[in-house]
């Protein structure tokens, strides 16, 4: 009885649609689409190239493939072929799209068994988040049996940024290709290359923002501690106060830069570049700013000393709330002028490998072989120099106008309140006639 049975199971599976997975994928290929390497990438147009052994038993009546999900496939663009050997079979087929990224290919005629199967979908668009893709499907073959297809080779897809995709469909508009048809606008303005370039270049916009926010602050502190020196009474501090200031200003930045980049890793100090970055920008600094510090404390009148000395203050009483906050006042346009020559200078850096604005730009002009990232650079440092010189502007305006803070137009102010005692003295003092005022002020030689 178990015989039986058992032959009756056996011959039911015989007599099932085989599933089997005979159809053997051996390659899953795409075409680069890079100027620069032989990279995929993703969101940009390609051809993907697929591939499959039929068995010696094996003939096809239809092939269903599913691209990665996010690709589009377009079915007047996908062609069919056979080989067979070394021989090019032509089949008879035509295809349909059922997703944007799944197409139908029915086989008029079932194909010879024991082909390798190609397919070749021309510009084709494979999901712009990239990562490891491959295609998949299934397929029905000439005596009705399902074959499942799985997944083949994959492809290693880059995955292409949001703005690269703008940059990718602006180049397919056609004022865009007018406009580039001009060689000085297509070198310097490059629509593509400017919506590449941005956000790049605002993550160096970021960082150049932040070493200076970093360093003016310290080169502040700096530049207070070396202006007392230079104010000193004593002779060595004035001499190492002004040794210092003398030599930074004396030297080029750009010198100093490459001095402690490549001097100190020759000591054996090795400091990350950014921090060694903000310090030498605030030891620079300092220098210039301890100079505008004593320039505001000299402007202030000595009346200012002797009349603080006066009420009892101490000499450094007098120079923390007496001197230095009305030294501040005077020349807080010179300090914003400073500030902005500091964020201008960040783009020194770039000559040592510090990724701020000027690098960014730098590495896309290298590979678009395009101008158009140092002009995004350009307009990036007008962001912030711009509105700050605005600033300066109104300040400096306000400082020399020496009305500034009165009232104009406003009502005469209404005479003080007499006490009661004043009142009581006013009403006892003897009355004084006024015709006889008047006569007397009128004779020759008097005065009222």
């Amino acid at each position: 009885m178990a015989l039986l049975i058992a032959a009756a199971l056996a011959c039911a599976l015989i007599a099932l649609p085989s599933s089997a997975q005979a159809l053997e994928v051996t390659a899953t290929t795409a075409r680069s689409n890079s100027d620069n390497d032989n990279s995929i990438y993703g969101g940009m147009e390609t051809r993907v190239t697929w591939e499959a052994q039929t068995a010696s038993d094996e003939s096809l009546s239809t092939l269903t493939l599913d691209y990665p999900d996010g690709s589009t496939i377009p079915a007047n663009q996908v062609k069919v072929t056979g080989l067979s050997g070394l021989n090019r079979i032509t089949l008879d087929y035509t295809v349909a799209s059922v997703d944007a990224d799944t197409v139908a290919i029915s086989f008029n005629t079932p194909t010879q068994a024991g082909l390798l199967i190609r397919v070749e979908a021309s510009k084709a668009v494979l999901p712009a988040e990239g990562g490891s893709l491959s295609v998949s499907g299934s397929a029905t073959l000439a005596n009705g049996a399902q074959v499942d297809i799985p997944n083949g080779p994959a492809m290693n897809v880059v995955g292409v940024s949001v703005a690269q995709q703008l940059s990718n469909k602006l180049s397919e508009q056609g004022w865009v290709q007018a406009w580039n048809q001009n060689r000085l606008l297509h070198m310097f303005f490059d629509p593509t290359i400017i919506v590449i370039s941005i956000p790049a270049v605002f993550h160096g916009w970021l960082l150049a923002l932040l070493m200076v926010v970093c360093s003016f602050p310290i080169a502040i502190v700096i530049g207070l501690l070396l202006c007392f020196l230079r104010i000193s009474h004593v002779g060595i501090l004035r001499f190492l106060g002004s040794l210092y200031v003398n030599i930074v200003r004396g030297t080029p930045l750009f010198l100093q830069i490459y001095i402690a980049f490549f001097g100190l890793p020759l000591l054996g100090i090795n400091i990350d570049n950014y921090l060694l970055s903000v310090i030498v920008m605030s030891l620079n600094s300092g220098a210039y700013l301890c100079e505008i510090f004593r320039a505001g404390i000299e402007s202030i009148s000595k009346g200012q000393f002797e009349a603080a000395r006066s009420l009892g203050m101490n000499a450094v009483q007098t120079m923390f709330f007496v001197i230095i906050p009305q030294a501040f006042r005077r020349v807080i346009p010179t300090m914003t002028s400073e500030f902005i020559l500091l964020y201008k200078d960040t783009s020194l850096f770039a000559a040592v490998g510090v990724m701020e604005m000027v690098m960014f730009a730098r590495s896309i002009t290298a590979t678009t072989g395009n101008m158009t990232p140092y002009i995004v650079a350009a307009l990036f440092y007008l962001l912030v120099t711009l509105p700050l010189t605005k600033f300066i502007n109104i300040f400096e305006k306000r400082l020399a106008d020496p009305s500034h803070g009165h009232k104009r137009g406003g009502s005469t102010p209404s005479p003080a309140r007499l006490t009661d005692e004043e009142t009581t003295l006013l009403e006892s003092a003897p009355k004084v006639d006024s015709e006889h005022v008047t006569a007397t002020s009128s004779l020759p030689g008097t005065q009222a």
